[in-house]
């Protein structure tokens, strides 16, 4: 009897809120009398389905339109009613069908708001009855509604400045904090579960990598955006801050990795890129998206080899991507292994060494070691800490300029870098860097893990000498090469940005100058920024 009672008392106070319709609340959100304290323990047991959700946990302040772009990638949105002093609301999808589908994939993807856990269930409920004091909440719907439909809010709702109507089905997206590389197919599963993608181009602009998305309407470009700003794409980095662009369809010339139109399959790869893969890009133009749930979910194994991504704490959105990039790993390597060996090709043989590839893939990763192939010195094998640092230089130095020449970074079919067998002179090509003082990220929490940028005609340097003068600074990277446009110190000249005229001048820098010794044993430090002079 004392355990029944326990269970009972758990039961009510767990979720004694889930009967608070706006049924048993008046305009002022207080209760009718004491129906509430009416509730029986059955109704405290698993919930049939129904197109009415209850959310609760949600974190303080909470908006409408936040509550309604969890619901959104399901299926048309009717009604919302939002319990604020009590974290939690109701949300009303147009059919059960979307609710059950919604539910079955928050149980297994936990759903986040403003990055808190947030939990989701059946309500009792068969549809919400909202009064006029829900005005707000009724306004934000009103707008959406508007939007599903194809038309346009009505004017002087009080709704967010998010929901008004969108003029241009092109979307402009910033990637903050891109820890983990975005690639253009990542953002094409991502956007696509609100409907058709048509074109993406991607580039990068401010030392910030961005793209433009045009949807084949411009409420799904709405929609899209309700529910995908300010949204991380792997956990607690790869911000999307999303805004409408100005024009209104975009001109694509060239199918590779860097920009997209899936209505023309035709269009060539363009000088220096790599070419669609077929099975690829069929894949992405949703010809097999039966398999994926909402967001990408029903990825293949090979989710598993983003290890510091944990499958249980990703996001929708974050499956989404993980879920792509699995799938992208797969396409371009050949096989579902979790390797961190890369291929760079169309090297310049005469200029490469396994020093100065080591230095540069080391900004995106710890570079294990490097193999020039002796048969083919335009190419080498390099091999990083993991498949996500793989990934990562793969994504930022892809067509990137090296000594002249656009160099071509791929997913190796190998696992390891071998190295040669004793006593047989390879001529240096071939390098054990695993246990260089130079690793940028062997120290846990180091902060170079926050600073991992493109490469961009600003440079960032760090250990400067006291004595050492900008005059210093401009001569010395004007000797490796190139022409300084701008120079700033900062922290005490202990640090400075430089400006080379082009980025190819500046991995040039980083590679010559990187370590370089200005005396008393002060190493210089060279990095990448994402600033500006």
């Amino acid at each position: 009897a004392f355990i029944y009672l326990f269970l009972v008392f758990s039961f009510l106070q767990r979720g004694s809120d889930e009967l608070l319709s706006s049924s048993l609340y008046n305009s002022n959100g207080t209760s009718n009398g004491s129906d509430s304290k009416k509730l029986r323990v059955e109704d405290r047991m698993e919930a049939a389905p129904s197109r009415v959700l209850h959310i609760r946990k949600l974190p303080n302040e909470t908006t409408e339109t936040e509550v309604i772009a969890l619901g959104l990638p399901f299926g048309k949105v009717t009604n919302i009613l939002t319990l604020k002093g009590k974290n939690q609301a109701f949300l009303e999808l147009g059919t059960e069908e979307a609710a059950i589908t919604m539910v079955n994939y928050y149980s297994t993807v936990t759903p986040h708001v403003r990055n808190v856990p947030v939990f989701i269930q059946y309500s009792n409920h068969k549809e919400l009855k909202t009064d006029a004091g829900n005005q707000r909440a009724q306004a934000v719907l009103q707008a959406v509604s508007a939007v599903q439909g194809g038309g346009t809010p009505t004017s002087g709702s009080t709704v967010d400045l998010a929901l008004t109507a969108a003029s241009s089905p092109v979307l402009r997206i910033i990637i903050d904090n891109m820890f983990y590389p975005v690639t253009l197919d990542v953002l094409q599963q991502i956007f696509s579960k609100f409907g058709t993608v048509m074109k993406i181009i991607t580039f990068t602009k401010n030392n910030q990598f961005q793209a433009l998305l045009q949807f084949n309407d411009p409420s799904t470009a709405q929609q899209a955006k309700i529910a995908l700003d300010g949204q991380n794409i792997y956990n607690s980095c790869c911000t999307l801050r999303i805004d409408y662009s100005k024009l209104v369809n975009l001109n694509v010339k060239y199918n590779n990795d860097k920009s997209r139109d899936y209505t023309r399959p035709e269009l060539p790869a363009g000088d220096g890129q790599p070419a669609v893969d077929p099975n690829m890009a069929a894949a992405f133009q949703g010809k097999d998206s039966s398999s994926l749930g909402p967001g990408g979910v029903g990825a293949p194994s090979s989710l598993t080899g983003l290890t510091p991504l944990s499958p249980g704490a990703l996001s929708p959105l974050n499956a989404a991507a993980a879920a792509a990039a699995a799938a992208g790993r797969v396409a371009l390597s050949g096989h579902s292994g979790s390797s961190g060996v890369l291929l760079a090709s169309n090297l310049n043989e005469e200029m490469v060494t396994p020093q100065s590839l080591f230095t540069l893939f080391g900004v995106y990763g710890d570079c294990q070691r490097v193999k020039i192939l002796y048969n083919k010195k335009d190419s080498a094998l390099i091999q990083m800490a993991d498949a996500n640092q793989a990934q990562l230089a793969m994504s930022h130095l892809n067509g990137q300029k090296m000594y002249g020449k656009v160099i071509r970074v791929t997913l190796s079919k190998h696992t390891s870098v071998q190295l040669p067998r004793d006593g047989l002179d390879d001529q240096g090509l071939t390098k054990d860097f695993t246990n260089s003082p130079l690793h940028r990220f062997k120290k846990p929490g180091s902060k170079n893990f926050q600073n991992i940028f493109p490469p961009s005609t600003t440079l960032h340097l760090s250990n400067i000498p006291a004595d050492v003068t900008e005059e210093d600074l401009r001569l010395l990277f004007s000797n490796a090469g190139g022409t300084v446009n701008a120079f700033k110190f900062f922290q005490d000249h202990k640090m400075a940005l430089l400006q080379m005229s082009t980025v190819e001048e500046a991995i040039q820098g980083l590679i010559d100058l990187h370590n370089y010794n200005m005396g008393d044993n002060h190493h210089l430090r060279v990095s990448f920024s994402k600033s500006t002079i």
